[in-house]
């Protein structure tokens, strides 16, 4: 098998590999999930050893290029040898919520920046601890583990840089932070999926990598799942219809707007614009189980109407596509039969679905075109026909969904794009 490109995922209870071909088809897959007692770090790296060795020996020299993504905003300190100086900050960790207000002060208008679990946020946290003094770099989780790969510190993409502050409009770090007595620490930015450098020799021994296997600068886990979906052009559309409801709209436009919980990610010379909801999968397995869910599902008429209206929450709040802390569940009337019952909800998640991509494109994005399904949902299909019904659009399942895939094709393009396939 010849020219082979390999994604690497890290989640949050572990992590994935695909390798794929020039074609897109799949040669090789694993999913490792973490355990043991180390550090996150030595467990990070434990299992990054753990997928290359599981790729058959026979196929790591046909390998011409490897990316990885990691959780967006799980962020390390690292000393000048790239050795974390203490645990890192996942993406979820609120301890610098006392950050929050200095960070919006630094950067008025960058509100994906103002919240306590941002990248900036845990960076001005950490420079208030002791140990502070000894860092060298500041980086991501996908940053710091292709740095295993190609040994070169300091180094990032745009997209995990998003939210540390990064201007990806203009493509340079605000004044403001560059300036900073911790300007330092912060990462050399490249475009995702470009060519860092070439693979470490101690790699190609060990699992016979070619020498010239190219480590390309990475990705967030949640746009390494898009980039599998199959949506490449303006108007194209990611639902992902898990325990939540997220929205991802590929864009001409750049659109951002903190009141609606938006914001823009660069693709390329695109923009990937999109929200969040509270409301999914989580709302519906509180409910049925999943036989009850095929089950009711198939006496459902997609083409019918439900007359009734909800907000399907299970708590108090929404992100998107209203924007209100205070928003309650609305989940009555309930009739008895469960039938219509699972019919208003799923009808009402449609309706806020569309909702949601009618206020994206109320902001300025480029009108929908197309949706691809990910998640659970996508295999229920009285809603993706409830759903295009709401959509006026053609509605389909993502023929991949995988984050490691998608990974795994950024790492294809990008050689492709600089002509470094081989001949």
């Amino acid at each position: 098998m010849k020219g082979l490109y390999l994604g690497l995922d890290f989640g949050t209870s572990g992590a994935r590999s695909c390798l794929i071909d020039a074609t897109g088809a799949i040669a090789h897959q694993t999913h490792i999930t973490f355990s043991g007692e180390d550090a996150l770090p030595k467990l990070w790296q434990t299992t990054l050893i753990a997928l290359l060795a599981e790729i058959p020996r026979n196929w790591c020299p046909e390998i011409r290029a490897i990316a990885l993504n990691g959780t967006s905003a799980t962020v390390l300190l690292c000393d000048a040898q790239g050795t974390p100086i203490t645990e890192p900050l996942l993406y979820n960790d609120p301890r610098a919520k006392g950050e929050v207000e200095a960070v919006g002060e630094l950067l008025p208008h960058c509100p994906v920046v103002h919240s306590a679990t941002s990248s900036l946020a845990k960076l001005l946290w950490w420079q208030k601890q002791p140990y502070f003094a000894q860092a060298a770099y500041f980086l991501h989780q996908a940053d710091w583990l292709a740095f295993l790969l190609h040994g070169k510190l300091g180094i990032s993409d745009y997209h995990n840089a998003l939210k540390l502050g990064y201007d990806v409009v203009n493509l340079a770090y605000p004044p403001v932070l560059s300036s900073s007595r911790w300007g330092a620490l912060l990462p050399r930015i490249v475009a995702p999926g470009s060519s860092v450098g070439l693979i470490l020799g101690k790699w190609c021994d060990r699992f016979s990598f070619s020498p010239d296997c190219q480590i390309c600068a990475g990705t967030t886990d949640s746009i390494a799942a898009f980039l599998a979906s199959g949506a490449t052009g303006p108007g194209e559309a990611v639902t992902s219809l898990g325990s939540t409801l997220v929205l991802k709209l590929l864009s001409s436009q750049k659109v951002d707007q903190a009141a609606s919980g938006v914001y823009s990610h660069r693709l390329g010379s695109l923009w990937l614009t999109g929200g969040a909801s509270n409301t999914g999968g989580a709302v519906l397995a509180h409910f049925f189980s999943p036989e009850e869910l095929s089950r009711l599902s198939e006496q459902i008429n997609p083409h019918q109407t439900s007359p009734l209206s909800y907000y399907p929450l299970l708590t108090k709040g929404d992100r998107f596509p209203r924007n209100d802390p205070n928003l309650s569940p609305q989940l009555s009337p309930r009739p008895d039969d469960p039938v219509a019952f699972l019919h208003g909800l799923l009808e009402s998640m449609a309706r806020l679905e569309a909702e949601g991509y009618q206020r994206l494109q109320e902001l300025g994005a480029t009108p929908l075109t197309q949706v691809y399904t990910a998640g659970g949902g996508a295999k229920n299909p009285q809603w993706t026909t409830i759903r295009q019904r709401y959509l006026c659009v053609p509605v389909q399942s993502s023929p991949q969904t995988e984050a490691a895939y998608g990974t795994a094709q950024l790492a294809y393009q990008n050689m492709a794009r600089d002509n470094l396939t081989p001949k």
